[in-house]
């Protein structure tokens, strides 16, 4: 429903007429992206504003809102939204122009694959990926790596580099030595039931070993930088696609689109936002809602596998 108090030709308004003629003929997952991205991102900001007073300035606060929060494919779409809701407007007579067409997206946000890699970010082909993992025909080491990227969206070095002695089964948590990481700072991932169980099912081949992923030459080394990528193109998937990589922005711009905590999400990708000033960095910073997120993360995942109408881990953007 449409806030109260909102005068006829606001933003808001025409958006949600908008809305109801282009949503009726779109799949339901569709959908719900599209109204998600309108009332945790755009309504809040401009809704309120007559369609005519719009300007690119305006627009632009949108785009570098969502961009701070990491989601670089949602700011991205957000500028397609709201130019399409203005182009409607015009036809309408309600507007003169659409300021987004103002806009050079280039100038303003990184390339999707240099700041954020190659990702596979559309909750559906999420699920079509995770389905092609799943029939992978490679080598159960390979497939559980992939697996596990999924679900850990750790850096594809520190996957590689994953030792057994750095897993705790009764905690469920793997904790990175500081020496492995980019921030050089020890590292907790929590794992979820899932992830567990696919560390289990690779134990008995590789456990009395020091990697859990190691070289398929046995040379004593972790397997390398090209498998997982190499996996990924003979499931079909280009490079321009989805990388190894690509698991960490897909993680992201998914979280955020659910409505997790920012500082939460951040925190699990080991991205260094921290305060200069604080004397220390707390690697058990929001555990606790960490491994909370990270079965949620996981029973999502599974449900975007099977192709089920996911219901938001929240239903509002925190």
């Amino acid at each position: 429903a449409v806030r109260t108090g909102l005068a006829a030709n606001t933003f808001e308004v025409i958006g949600r007429e908008w809305y109801a003629k282009v949503s009726a003929s779109m799949a339901e997952s569709t959908k719900d992206n599209l109204s998600r991205r309108l009332d945790a991102y755009i309504y809040p900001a401009i809704g309120h504003k007559p369609i005519s007073s719009l300007t690119a300035a305006d627009l632009m606060g949108v785009i570098e809102l969502i961009e701070k929060r990491g989601a670089l494919d949602v700011a991205r779409r957000a500028h397609n939204i709201m130019g399409r809701i203005l182009r409607y407007g015009v036809g309408r007579g309600l507007a003169t122009r659409d300021p987004s067409r103002d806009i050079e997206l280039g100038d303003i946000l990184p390339p999707a694959d240099v700041q954020h890699h190659a990702s596979v970010t559309e909750p559906k082909a999420v699920g079509g990926l995770l389905r092609a993992i799943d029939g992978f025909t490679g080598s159960l080491a390979t497939r559980c790596a992939l697996c596990l990227a999924a679900l850990v969206f750790v850096r594809p070095g520190e996957l590689r580099h994953a030792e057994w002695t750095e897993f705790d089964f009764e905690k469920a948590e793997w904790r990175i030595p500081a020496a492995k990481m980019e921030m050089k700072e020890q590292h907790i991932v929590p794992l979820s039931a899932q992830a567990v169980a696919i560390l289990q099912e690779i134990q008995p081949l590789t456990g009395s070993g020091r990697y859990v992923f190691p070289s398929e030459r046995g040379d004593g080394r972790p397997m390398s930088e090209n498998t997982v990528n190499g996996a990924l193109r003979r499931l079909g998937y280009a490079k321009e696609e989805m990388t190894g990589h690509g698991f960490r922005s897909m993680a992201s711009t998914l979280l955020h689109e659910l409505g997790l905590p920012h500082t939460v999400i951040e925190r699990q990708l080991a991205h260094g936002e921290r305060n200069k000033v604080s004397a220390a960095y707390n690697f058990a910073e929001h555990l606790p809602e960490r491994r909370k997120m990270m079965q949620q993360w996981a029973d999502y995942l599974d449900k975007l596998k099977t192709g089920a109408d996911v219901i938001p881990i929240r239903g509002h953007a925190a």
